[in-house]
C-alpha cells in the first residue's frame, strides 16, 4: 500500500470516529463523504480512537474492540482509499498516550472542567460528579492526537469548536516553554450539512437512541426505517397543509436529494397542501435505497475477508506511527527528556 507523497505545502487534516458502533447517515453527511473528497486535497489522517472510546466504555471493552473493523468496513466501503488516507489505530501508537501525559501538565483541571464540549458531554452522560478522569482529560488528549501528526486543519460540528481552541491553548503554551515553535496550531472546518436529527425528530441522530440508519442498513431496514422517519404532526390530511420546519423526512431530502430543482417543487406543494406523507417517503426511500445499496454491496465483499481489513488498519498504524514518534522526539527534546 503506497500513500500519496504530499509536498512540504500540502496540508495535513486529522479526522476520526470512536469506534462504539457501525457508522450512520448522520456520520456520512457530517464527514465520510467530506472524507472522500479530501483524501485528493490533503494529507489525511483518518484515526479509529479506540483508546478515547474506551473513557465512558470500561464496562463494555468487547463494543470497543468489535467495532473497529466495523467502522473500518464503513470507511472502505463509502470510498475511503488506504492509498491515499492514512487509516490508523489510536491505541496501537503510544507515542499519543505519552503525548498526553506532557499536555496535561499544561491545563488545569478548572480549565477542562469549563471546556462548553465537555461539560455538556458531562450533563448528557449523566455524570455529575462521577467524571471518569480519563473522559475529563479528553481536551489534552485530542491536543496530543492533533499536534502528533501537525495536522492544521480538523474537521468537527460546531459543537466541538471548543475543543479545537483549548487545543491551540496547548499548543501556544508549550512552543512558549519550548522558546521556539515546535508544534502547530490546527483551525477548525465545519461542514456545510451539519448534525443530521434522528429519524424520531430528537436533535441527535445517535446509536444509543436506536434512531439511525445505518450504512450497512438492508434494503427492508431502510424501508422500515423510512416508514418511520418523523414528519409534520399536524399534517393530518392530505389536503392540510403542510410545515417544513423539524420536519424529519425533508431534512434528510436536503441532505440527499441531488435533484434540488424538483425537490423545491416538492416542498411549495406540501406547504400548500395536497401532497400526502406517504409521497415525500416515497422519494426519501428511492434516495436512500439508491445511495446506499453501492455500500452495503462493498461492505458485504470486504466483510469476506477481514484479515485484509485489518492489515490495511496495521499498515496504516505504523505508518502514522513514524510521523507521531517523530513529533514525540521533537516533544522530548525540547522538555529535556533526552538523555540517551
Amino acid at each position: 500500500m503506497s500513500l500519496q507523497t504530499p509536498t512540504a505545502t500540502t496540508p495535513i487534516i486529522l479526522t476520526g470516529d470512536r469506534p462504539t458502533g457501525p457508522l450512520h447517515l448522520g456520520h456520512f453527511v457530517g464527514s465520510l463523504r467530506n472524507r472522500v473528497t479530501y483524501q485528493d486535497q490533503y494529507r489525511q489522517f483518518i484515526m479509529l480512537a479506540d483508546a478515547q472510546a474506551l473513557t465512558d466504555n470500561m464496562d463494555d471493552i468487547g463494543k470497543v474492540h468489535r467495532n473497529v473493523i466495523e467502522v473500518a468496513l464503513d470507511y472502505l466501503a463509502v470510498g475511503i482509499d488506504p492509498a491515499k488516507s492514512t487509516i490508523l489505530i489510536q491505541s496501537q501508537i503510544p507515542e499519543l498516550a505519552e503525548l498526553t501525559f506532557y499536555y496535561l501538565n499544561l491545563v488545569t483541571v478548572a480549565r477542562l472542567e469549563r471546556n462548553p464540549t465537555v461539560k455538556q458531554e458531562i450533563i448528557l452522560r449523566g455524570f455529575e460528579r462521577d467524571i471518569p478522569a480519563g473522559f475529563l482529560t479528553y481536551p489534552a488528549s485530542q491536543a496530543a492526537d492533533i499536534s502528533a501528526f501537525k495536522a492544521t486543519i480538523v474537521p468537527v460540528g460546531e459543537d466541538q469548536i471548543p475543543m479545537i481552541e483549548q487545543c491551540n491553548e496547548i499548543v501556544r503554551k508549550f512552543n512558549r516553554n519550548a522558546g521556539r515553535d515546535i508544534l502547530v496550531e490546527c483551525k477548525a472546518i465545519v461542514p456545510e450539512v451539519g448534525r443530521l436529527p434522528g429519524i424520531d425528530g430528537k436533535a441527535k441522530m445517535s446509536k444509543s437512541l436506536g434512531n439511525t440508519i445505518n450504512l450497512g442498513a438492508s434494503a427492508d431496514e431502510i424501508r422500515a426505517a423510512v416508514k418511520m422517519v418523523y414528519t409534520d404532526p399536524l399534517h393530518l390530511k392530505v389536503s392540510d397543509p403542510g410545515h417544513l420546519e423539524g420536519n424529519v423526512a425533508f431534512l434528510y431530502l436536503d441532505a440527499f436529494d441531488t435533484d434540488k430543482e424538483g425537490l423545491a417543487e416538492m416542498k411549495a406543494h406540501y406547504v400548500r397542501g395536497g401532497l400526502g406523507d406517504s409521497v415525500v417517503k416515497k422519494r426519501l426511500e428511492g434516495i436512500l435505497q439508491d445511495m446506499l445499496a453501492p455500500i452495503r454491496a462493498r461492505r458485504e465483499e470486504l466483510a469476506k475477508d477481514k484479515g485484509q481489513v485489518m492489515q490495511i488498519l496495521k499498515e496504516g498504524t505504523m505508518k502514522a506511527r513514524e510521523v507521531a514518534a517523530r513529533t514525540t522526539d521533537e516533544v522530548r527534546k525540547a522538555l529535556g527528556l533526552s538523555y540517551f
